[in-house]
């Protein structure tokens, strides 16, 4: 009999696409000679290397992790569900979006750490605000693309037993999830354009620009991100991306949104192409015809060298020096669109002083 600690690891780097998932990836139009490509091609040479973004990180004195605990908030999401639109986050990017009276989950990962081994990898900061087991029931979960802080297995399983939901995800996605178990029926695979209807909502699949891979190979499989659309009610989710100008595209189909879940954190002057900066985050809610600006992507992992706190910080300063409407909530926070709480620095109180 194999190991406890071996397979698990394994397992979680997931599965090529082959079959007639791999014949339909060589059909999209993203796929060009064996691979997925991004809309806009990566800049010529990145202004700092990796090696000198190291060096900077290992002088600086910036406070990459909080000194006391992050506040959270650990009540649970009202019995119903919005009738307007509400979003809860969760930390990192994941979060519950309601819309018109359905409820849609979006990157989820309860574990300790993102990574295929639960003993080595970035740790979590603060705790997950609610067990997974509390949640409420979900119409449809949604995956922005396959890397590990945003498809982890553990919680990909737990929530295949106790949901019903389909899953929804960029192409090759699925390959991953029929691994871990999920049956192939509750298995939606999209490329950018398309979309499907849930429980009333229409779910499309956007572009955006970024990479993908769980192993040794990369760009086999797609990423993007999300319009979540009910009948008079929108929010946009970026996914990881870098800016392009491809938002505006977005904004113009699919907008006006009344809020968008936007990426922050984990940006760097050594990768441009693939995280946005905050005051970039800012610029894609204003191409997409964003309404009240929700960040996420930040907070819960230290994945780049930047202080735990910096992307809230300038992503604040960088909304009211352009008039964009922001929340910050805490992990676990609900926040009602239509009347969202009063701005708050909360992360001032777990922040170490400089």
């Amino acid at each position: 009999m194999a190991t406890w600690a071996t397979p698990p690891v394994i397992a979680a780097l997931g599965a090529p696409p082959t079959g007639e998932r791999a014949a339909r990836i060589a059909r999209s139009p993203q796929y060009r000679d064996g691979r997925f490509r991004n809309p806009v091609p990566p800049s010529p040479k990145p202004p700092v290397s990796p090696r000198d973004a190291m060096r900077e990180w290992r002088r600086s004195n910036i406070s990459r992790t909080p000194e006391a605990p992050i506040p959270i908030v650990t009540e649970q999401v009202p019995g119903e569900p919005a009738s307007g639109v509400r979003i809860t986050w969760y930390g990192h990017a994941s979060a519950l979006v309601e819309i018109e009276g359905h409820r849609i989950l979006v990157d989820p990962i309860w574990s300790l750490r993102c990574s295929p081994s639960q003993l080595v990898g970035p740790r979590r900061l603060h705790p997950p605000p609610v067990p997974l087991r509390d949640l409420p029931t979900v119409d449809a979960v949604v995956i922005s693309h396959d890397h590990c802080d945003h498809l982890d297995m553990a919680t990909i399983r737990e929530l295949a037993r106790r949901q019903r939901a389909p899953f929804l995800m960029p192409l090759g996605v699925g390959a991953h999830l029929e691994r871990w178990g999920v049956s192939r029926d509750r298995i939606v695979e999209l490329d950018w354009g398309e979309s499907q209807g849930v429980a009333g909502l229409r779910l499309t699949l956007t572009a955006a620009r970024h990479f993908s891979g769980r192993a040794f190979t990369r760009d086999q499989t797609l990423w993007g991100s999300w319009v979540l659309a009910g009948a008079r009610r929108r929010v946009f989710y970026t996914g990881d991306t870098g800016y392009f100008d491809g938002f505006a595209g977005i904004g113009r189909e699919y907008g006006p949104f009344d809020a968008a879940l936007v990426q922050i954190g984990a940006y760097s002057e050594a990768w441009p192409d693939i995280h946005l900066t905050p005051e970039d985050a800012v610029t894609a809610h204003l191409d997409v015809r964003g309404g009240l600006l929700i960040p996420v992507h930040w907070c819960t992992f230290v994945l780049a060298f930047h202080g735990w706190a910096e992307p809230a910080e300038r992503i604040v300063q960088e909304a009211k020096a352009r008039g964009v409407p922001i929340s910050v909530p805490r992990p676990g926070q609900a926040v009602d669109v239509d009347a969202p709480p009063e701005l708050d620095a909360w992360w001032e109180l777990a922040r170490v002083a400089r």
